[in-house]
């Protein structure tokens, strides 16, 4: 059986918060270790939380993490930070990527209606004199894309 997908919001209740931090992190920490031993990468997970006075660290180890950690930053700058994201590039790109979204799904729906006109007029329903000047263009338009589209 499959899991639900889980509505990312913030948990108000504070102990299901914590048991779900509790999981989460355990998940977190397992992954991580996974992708170190199947893909034999160097790897580091530095956790702090305020439920713990320390953080939790990745492997436990501390030399190999401090390892890690010096590996990074023994890197050229433009290197460190060529994959990095910040809150409001993540956003932005968001934003960009619904709004393409909403201008296709706008587009499929004027392409839907206009096909719908398109077929009440052909069956006798509707009358061109009643269509505006915008309705008659996307209709040409959307024949001719019939007609490539057949060819």
């Amino acid at each position: 059986m499959t899991r639900k997908k889980v509505k990312l919001a913030f948990i108000t209740n504070d102990s299901s918060r914590k048991a779900t931090f509790k999981k989460r992190k355990k998940g977190l920490m397992k992954k991580v270790s996974e992708l170190s031993t199947l893909c034999g990468v160097d790897a580091c997970a530095v956790i702090y939380n305020h439920y713990d006075s320390q953080p939790d660290i990745w492997p436990e180890d501390h030399n190999a993490a401090l390892r890690v950690v010096a590996q990074f930053k023994r890197m050229p700058e433009m290197e460190q930070s060529k994959k990095m994201i910040n809150q409001a590039s993540f956003i932005h790109h968001r934003i960009s990527k619904a709004a393409e979204q909403l201008k296709k799904l706008r587009h499929d729906n004027r392409e839907k209606e206009v096909t719908d006109v398109m077929y009440q007029c052909s069956i006798g329903k509707l009358g061109l004199h009643g269509l505006v000047v915008a309705d008659l263009n996307d209709m040409g338009w959307l024949i001719d894309q019939k007609v490539e589209g057949d060819l």
